[in-house]
């Protein structure tokens, strides 16, 4: 696993190149964002504790394998920790795959692999999680949520957004040589949609899922929903 201080509160920790969870210091320790695919726990456990501090707790932006594939184990070995996703979502971690009838009626896509381990908290829209701002971002999954860091504009973006190739560009967009997330996508009209609400807040630069974290303030982001909007 590849470890990166993006920040001086963001450790973005990376495995096989592609796959992104982050370490956010708080003032107790650290919240994981996202668990990486199965298998990751001890690589994630040896970088907190690299950075000097425990993780605390477990924040999900979706239910998708290559970001809660880890959940299980982590919990098991860390013992007390929180984890935490929005209501949607936390049905993915139960393998509920069934849609509401005000949702449009297109079958939810990409790994869904559940989890033994129940979330401990729901987070909502507009809440301050700690330092993460939390913003209800769907379309990738029915429950997605982004978090801004408020204290220095980072923007944990799960899939609402990817940057392999350097440049931000919505999910529903990304480079013809890694398809996957737009492929694993359940709504592109509402990822779309979800990605312009992204533009109401001030954003610094972009920790993806996907690829590195790049500087990205207002412009570049009109431009890349601009981009996928003519798609």
């Amino acid at each position: 696993m590849k470890v990166t201080q993006a920040t001086s509160n963001v450790w973005q920790l990376t495995r096989l190149g592609l796959v992104n969870c982050y370490l956010v210091r708080e003032a107790d320790g650290w919240t994981l964002v996202d668990t990486g695919l199965a298998g990751t726990a001890e690589d994630i456990l040896g970088a907190a504790a690299q950075a000097g501090a425990p993780i605390r707790r477990i924040l999900l932006t979706h239910g998708h394998v290559d970001h809660v594939g880890s959940v299980d184990e982590l919990v098991t070995k860390l013992g007390t920790a929180e984890v935490a996703i929005s209501a949607r979502d936390a049905r993915l971690l139960k393998k509920d795959v069934s849609l509401d009838p005000g949702e449009p009626q297109t079958k939810i896509k990409g790994g869904v692999p559940g989890t033994k381990t129940a979330p401990t908290k729901v987070v909502t829209d507009g809440e301050l999680y700690g330092s993460l701002r939390c913003l209800a971002t769907p379309g990738h999954t029915p429950g997605h949520f982004c978090f801004l860091d408020e204290r220095d504009g980072t923007l944990l973006a799960g899939d609402a957004l990817v940057t392999i190739g350097g440049a931000v560009r919505v999910v529903t967009d990304p480079p013809w040589y890694f398809p996957l997330p737009g492929l694993a996508t359940w709504h592109k009209p509402t990822a779309l949609a979800s990605a312009g609400r992204l533009l109401e807040v001030e954003i610094a630069r972009v920790a993806p899922g996907h690829g590195p974290v790049v500087a990205a303030d207002r412009r570049a982001m009109a431009a890349a929903v601009d981009r996928a909007s003519k798609g």
